[in-house]
Formats: C-alpha cells, structure tokens, sequence
C-alpha cells in the first residue's frame, strides 16, 4: 500500500495541496476521460466560472496529518463552487467550497469494487455528497445491477431507481444533473431527456467533425465545379457570339 504523505506545518498564507491520486487500475480512463465526458459536461452545463467537473481529483472533508479519508473519484461535479480554489489545492476542500459534491461516481474494478460499495460509500455519506453512483463495465461485480445510484436522504443514502430496458441496458435518473446515467453494453452514457439525446462521446463529436468538414469540401469542390461550368459556358457563348459576327461581317462583304 502507498503510504499517504504527511501534512507539513504551512508558512502564512500558503494553500496546502493535496497529493496526487494513487496509482490505480485505468477504469477512469477508459470510462470516463477517453469518452470525454468531462468535456462533453462542461458544455452542457456551462457557466465554467462556478462549476467543477473533475475526474481522479481529492475530495476530502478535512485536511489531516495522514490524509485519512480523502477520496479521489472517478468523476465528481459540483455547482455555485470555486473553480479556482479547486484547481490551486489539487482537489475539492469541503470547507473551502461551502458544500459538499453535487454528484460522485466511481467506476467498479477487481480490487476497488468492495469498498466503492462499502467503504467509499459510507465515506461519501460522511462528507454529505447530494449523490453516489457506482458503475460497473463488465456487469459482474456483485452490485444490485452493472448500475448504481445512491440518494441522500437526512445523512443517509437511498437507491436511487434503476430500470432495465427492453435492450437489457441499465437506466436511472440522476436528479442533481437533470441525465439519465445509462449502462449500455459495458458502456456509460449519459442522456439529456430534455434535448432528447446523448451527450456525445469524444468518437461521436470525432465523427461529426469529420463529417461537417467533408460536407463543407465537399460544398466547396461542388461550387468550384459549378463556377467551372458557368466559366466554359460563357466562354462558348462568348465564342458563339464572336463567330456570328464575323460570319455577318463576312457577308456583309459579299454583298459590298
């Protein structure tokens, strides 16, 4: 186990930051960075100045000589909070923000999956964050279902309602971020019921970018063609034009 850095006494006025995260296995990563739903959050929630969406980053209650009991979730969104202070400590001071994490989730793996259920959280609980979900890729660890959602409810969690759809995904309402958090064949995603669409992945906007510009080439190639014909079109008037009039002045000449 890596032991946690010790707490040095601060110099006056100096921000303690926390320590990086440990080493872990990429569940992160590959659910949560590599599809870029961080990115993909902030534009849909906007407003940058006073809302902290962060993967892998510290949350803690307190900050104490041991780092006892700072977590770092997979994915943790908070609203009317300092963006600033959060990037200058390295991680989210309850304290310091004025209220604990709208939304954590952690992504289920084969040595954190018991705690993300019991350890993490009762932790979670502790610090009082509004909702908890753990997600769970292969669908074979030993939650209710690959999908679960925790409300809380006067200091305690409650399960949030999880329904499975005729596809055999996994569906529940998340009530702090207005989506419904989706597992899909192993995959996370997150659906907007207003918009009536998915937040797009990194591939998806990928995609769609490489569409609009070979749309926008195409466009312009089919102008640049159309400009071309118009372009020979005059020309062989202009030279039809031309050849009658010589064709009239020769005749002209005959008739002199």
């Amino acid at each position: 186990m890596t032991p946690k850095p010790k707490i040095a006494p601060p110099d006056a006025g100096e921000i303690i930051q926390f320590p990086d995260p440990p080493p872990e296995e990429m569940t992160a990563y590959y659910n949560v960075n590599w599809p870029g739903y961080p990115g993909s959050l902030a534009d849909h929630f906007g407003n940058p100045e006073t809302t902290i969406i962060t993967s892998e980053v510290a949350a803690a209650l307190l900050l104490t000589p041991d780092w006892e009991d700072v977590r770092y979730p997979d994915l943790l969104i908070a609203f009317d909070v300092d963006p600033a202070a959060n990037r200058a400590r390295k991680g989210y001071l309850i304290p310091e923000q004025g209220k604990p994490p709208d939304f954590v989730l952690e992504v289920a793996s084969d040595s954190t999956y018991r705690r993300d259920a019991t350890v993490k959280r009762a932790d979670y609980a502790r610090m009082g964050v509004l909702e908890y979900w753990r997600f769970d890729p292969d669908g074979e660890q030993p939650h209710r279902t690959p999908l679960v959602g925790d409300r809380l409810v006067n200091g305690l969690y409650e399960p949030i309602t999880i329904r499975r759809t005729e596809e055999g995904a996994y569906r529940g309402r998340s009530d702090s971020l207005g989506l419904d958090l989706c597992w899909e064949e192993g995959e996370l995603r997150l659906w907007d019921p207003v918009g009536q669409r998915y937040l797009e992945t990194y591939l998806e906007l990928s995609a769609r970018a490489d569409a609009e510009r070979e749309a926008l080439i195409a466009e312009r190639e089919s102008r640049i063609t159309a400009e071309e014909r118009a372009r020979a079109l005059e020309e062989e008037l202009a030279m039809e034009r031309q050849a009658r009039i010589e064709a009239e002045a020769q005749l002209r000449n005959q008739e002199d």
